[in-house]
């Protein structure tokens, strides 16, 4: 491999990183405060990029209302599923949460595809991010500069309101011991409403990039995409938003530059996410910033 080759694959590989590393974050606040591994949160990310399909497809608005709208409709939803699914089983035991989590997972899934058809869906790409830029003899899409840049802009924005503000600081406490906090007063349903709020949003700003970087959208795209996020929440340490986002952009790296190296099995190419995973859990089997839940917490 020449070195402008290996120059493409570690930009796509951080772009691609960069999408893994914004739903995985949602996965891990999830977790951190409920215990509970949210695997409907793929299908948030799917649903955030259909409304924004259909914002440009059939509304034909510019990309930036067409991701707002996505934003709302993907917290609306991921907002509902809590009220709805989720909280009249906070005192349930985990099985029961995890079981009614893939019930909402299929029944996304299957809304989307009586709303939008089982075909697959071609995502209109603004010209703005369709043309090529060629510096050096790397040739890459604008998507793959600005959706690293978004993702670090959005990551900083959230530390500073997990550590800086008073809602960041209801949100450390309750996941650390939700019931001490309750007696103190704090709403301990609303908080919690903030996390998804939080978690569904970046979900659907990872939606939006992933249909600008491979714009065939179908019902089940979340389910992949999911599984691979939330196995880089599990590689960076789940519980850790620095983990989750390092997680991502390990996993997306590892997973583009094997297939450069190993074209002949690029039919592997999802597979290679969950062996990195257990290679690495093997040896260290909290994440790579896994943390230590009986003192910290994010």
């Amino acid at each position: 491999m020449d070195l402008l080759t290996f120059l493409q694959q570690v930009i796509n590989g951080i772009s691609v990183g960069s999408m893994y590393a914004l739903i995985a974050i949602g996965y891990t606040m999830v977790y951190g405060v409920l215990r509970l591994i949210n695997f409907a949160h793929g299908e948030i990310m799917m649903v955030g990029a259909f409304v924004g399909y259909t914002m440009l497809a059939v509304f034909e608005t510019s990309l930036l209302t067409a991701s707002f709208v996505a934003v709302l409709v993907s917290v609306a939803t991921g907002v509902l599923t809590d009220k709805i699914a989720y909280k009249p089983l906070r005192q349930a035991p985990r099985i029961s949460l995890l079981i009614t989590a893939i019930g909402i997972s299929f029944f996304l899934q299957n809304s989307i595809n009586v709303f939008f058809g089982g075909t697959a869906k071609s995502f209109p790409i603004p010209e703005f991010f369709d043309r090529l830029i060629n510096i050096g003899g790397v040739i890459f899409t604008p998507t793959v500069i600005i959706v690293p840049i978004i993702t670090m802009i959005l990551l900083m924005i959230l530390l500073y309101v997990l550590y800086k503000t008073k809602y960041g600081m209801a949100i450390r406490a309750l996941a650390f011991d939700i019931k001490t906090v309750s007696l103190m007063g704090v709403d301990a349903n609303k908080i919690i409403m903030l996390v998804f709020i939080i978690g569904s949003s970046l979900a659907a700003v990872g939606g939006i990039f992933w249909a600008l970087s491979y714009p065939i959208l179908t019902p089940y795209m979340g389910i992949m995409i999911g599984l691979k996020a939330f196995a880089a929440a599990v590689l960076g340490g789940i519980g850790s938003v620095g983990g989750a986002v390092l997680g991502g952009f390990i996993l997306g790296f590892t997973e583009v530059m094997f297939v450069a190296f190993y074209p002949e099995l690029g039919g592997y190419r999802d597979a290679i996410a969950f062996v990195f995973l257990i290679l690495v859990l093997l040896v260290k089997p909290t994440g790579i910033m896994g943390i230590n839940f009986e003192k910290s917490r994010f």
